[in-house]
């Protein structure tokens, strides 16, 4: 049950919100699961998903059973952190809370990670209301708000365009914790979220049980890379924070971790542009009188933050555009008269590779791209120092409108490479070595982040409907 502040009640209460993992499918140990549940939280909240890992998430298709191609990948790890930890909630009578599912938290990904509560469900006998959050927002409102005026770039990106709309795979809003309060007003025990901010699904509890505003977000951010703020830092372990009228307090629930001053305050930092505003949907966390306090040898008690509400309520919406298809190649290098003459080597297999295919593919819609690991494969003509080593790795990579294109452009490059000629060669045996066979691997579809940008919403609820189910006897 979720606790509900009276007016006039003392200042002991308090609202304690577990976090088992940074991302579910990280994993988390057992024994700091029982060690959270041991201390009674109130409600149980994960992030399952990010931009971090790029576009394709986002630009998955839909596969032929109209379930989520694609998220297979990961089912089985969400899948083995999803299990303890609806076993969990249920059995103690308190909501799990789960934002941005399925890594990019569209409709696909929302109902895969809703069929694996579903399964996990029948599988253990537990029985609860259920509630889906939708986070995609449909092509037709996003052009229409456009049209309007109602939209704005995040950050140094171009302006958005009809033709980003039209050409988006699917486009998200990230939710703020409106939804969430919604849902579990509703009484649902478990919510299964798309797209969402990182602080609202721990922040929802906190708010709808009277809580402050400011300190349950600025809460919500400590916890949302579960025990990454503590020393030493995990994403895959769990931390509780604990919530009260003027303050919180944060703690690992791994004995072999510890909170302190430096490890909250800087994750309160962590992908900030401001060290002062924590952006929200619909306002901004002012951290200008936050105060950090040691509590025990192990938690860090933090007040001060405060909400202040935007004039107009924004939310982000992000999409994914697809822009053709990847094969990669990976060879080592070491041969040092190879590894003197690369750059001109690699000149000379673009001006080949371009003449070879100049005929049958237009030269504007594929692109090649060498990667050389060692010297800058990492930082590319940012890295300030590119000298090589004895040795080196080359990844080779080509973009191209088709998969069979990009193979073939591809297996040309890796095999001009292999054989090209230089002053000084004292081996024809070939330039590369390579650790797989075949040397050629195709890499999918590829995706690019088409739409970044903010659009105004005259309800917080607005792109977010809720929708409830009960599941199991």
């Amino acid at each position: 049950m979720l606790v509900k502040r009276r007016r006039g009640q003392a200042e002991v209460d308090e609202i304690r919100v577990l976090s088992p993992t940074a991302i579910l499918g990280y994993g988390f140990p057992a024994d700091s699961l029982a060690e959270g549940m041991r201390r009674n939280p109130h409600v149980i909240a994960v992030d399952a998903g990010s931009t971090d890992a790029g576009p394709s998430y986002l630009g998955i298709p839909q596969s032929g059973s109209g379930g989520p191609a694609g998220l297979a990948d990961f089912a089985r790890t969400v899948a083995a952190d999803l299990r303890p930890l609806l076993v969990a909630a249920v059995g103690a009578g308190i909501p799990l809370i789960v934002g941005s599912a399925g890594g990019a938290g569209g409709n696909l990904h929302v109902q895969g990670v809703a069929a694996l509560v579903r399964r996990i469900a029948g599988q253990e006998g537990l029985s609860f209301r259920m509630a889906t959050i939708s986070a995609e927002v449909d092509k037709a409102q996003v052009a229409g708000k456009l049209a309007e005026g109602k939209t704005a770039p995040l950050g140094p990106v171009p302006g958005l365009t009809r033709r980003d709309v039209d050409q988006a795979v699917r486009i998200v809003a990230q939710m703020g914790v409106e939804p969430f309060v919604a849902a579990l007003g509703q009484e649902a025990q478990v919510i299964i979220a798309g797209r969402a901010s990182d602080p609202g699904m721990f922040a929802a509890a906190p708010i709808l049980s009277g809580f402050d505003k400011g300190l349950a977000l600025h809460m919500g951010k400590i916890l949302e890379c579960g025990a990454i703020a503590a020393d030493p830092g995990s994403g895959s372990d769990i931390m509780m924070g604990t919530l009260s009228p003027a303050h919180f307090v944060v703690e690992p629930m791994n004995p072999a971790r510890r909170c302190t001053i430096k490890s909250v305050a800087a994750h309160s930092l962590y992908e900030a542009s401001d060290p002062w505003v924590l952006h929200e949907p619909g306002g901004i966390i002012d951290l200008h009188g936050v105060a950090f306090a040691q509590e025990t040898d192990r938690s860090v008690r933090v007040s001060g933050s405060t909400f202040v509400p935007d004039p107009v309520y924004r939310v982000k919406l992000e999409a994914a555009e697809l822009v053709g298809y990847r094969t990669i190649c990976i060879a080592g290098i070491r041969d040092p008269f190879v590894l003197c003459n690369l750059e001109e080597i690699l000149d000379h297999a673009r001006q080949r590779s371009a003449e070879q295919f100049s005929g049958d593919i237009d030269p504007s819609s594929w692109s090649l791209y060498f990667h050389v690991y060692g010297r800058d494969g990492v930082m590319g003509p940012l890295e300030p120092d590119t000298s090589i080593g004895h040795e080196a790795g080359l990844l080779i990579e080509v973009l191209a409108p088709t998969q069979d294109q990009a193979s073939s452009i591809c297996f040309f490059v890796h095999a001009f490479v292999l054989h090209c000629g230089f002053p000084g060669r004292r081996s024809t045996a070939g330039n590369l070595a390579f650790p797989f066979s075949p040397q050629d691997i195709p890499a999918g579809a590829v995706h690019r982040f088409s739409i970044y940008h903010l659009m105004d919403v005259d309800d917080p609820l607005e792109c977010f409907p809720v929708s409830l189910e009960d599941v199991g006897a």
